[in-house]
């Protein structure tokens, strides 16, 4: 049994799960939105108990996929370099906070392991994310400007949904491809997950971490 769990792998569920976060989160923050302008009756209570469901759900499951992780490092010390993690400490760390705990713990993991590289063309994703985000601004100015309520809740859902939804994502994944592709410049994929998610709770930080991803990235590899 204990062969079994070890063979599966338990790093990339770990990012999987942290990729849900964010949608979870969303969800939480539309829920308490709806205290404060006239909706569906009941939708608020659907929304939050769904977003705290999810939350404990993908906290658990980040606990456990951390903890086997750990442990088949730990048990295999020349596989970990000097990096011996503990299991329990990183489980524990994520009951406490579970997107800070298993970014953290990628982080770390990155500079021993690295992080498998997958489809060179995220940086599309990152690139309509910043795009997005940057007429979604735009588009709430003249909101505000010119009074229209309508264009403004448009323009924050359409950019808040990009963002939640796919910028977090695809710069794990484009950085991940980038760092496999390049010695000038080697992003951990890990820390810019985390500075993404940091992003979508200081809304101005997006689209200039997206902008400086795609700068560094062309000077570093190029379009493919």
């Amino acid at each position: 049994m204990s062969t079994h769990v070890d063979e599966i792998d338990w790093a990339r569920i770990v990012e999987r799960l942290l990729y849900l976060f964010p949608p979870i989160v969303g969800v939480g923050i539309v829920g308490v939105l709806q205290d404060t302008e006239p909706g569906v009756p009941g939708l608020q209570f659907v929304l939050l108990l769904l977003s705290g469901f999810g939350y404990t759900a993908l906290t658990l499951g980040l606990l456990v996929a951390i903890f086997f992780d750990a442990r088949r490092i730990r048990r295999r010390p020349r596989a970990g370099g000097n990096w011996t993690p503990n299991p329990w400490l990183n489980a524990a760390a994520a009951l406490v906070s579970a997107p800070i705990a298993g970014v953290a713990y990628l982080v770390r993991r990155h500079r021993r392991f690295g992080t498998p590289a997958g489809r060179s063309d995220w940086w599309l994703v990152v690139a309509v994310s910043l795009a997005t985000t940057l007429f979604g601004f735009v588009a709430a100015a003249v909101a505000i400007v010119f009074t229209i309520p309508g264009l403004l809740a448009a323009a924050v859902g359409l950019a808040g949904t990009v963002a939640i939804g796919s910028f977090p994502v695809a710069i794990h994944r484009d950085a991940a491809y980038v760092c496999t592709r390049t010695r000038s410049w080697r992003p951990n994929p890990a820390l810019y997950l985390g500075i993404a998610f940091l992003s979508l709770f200081v809304p101005p930080l997006q689209p200039i971490v997206a902008g400086y991803y795609l700068v560094r990235r062309h000077d570093a590899v190029g379009r493919p």
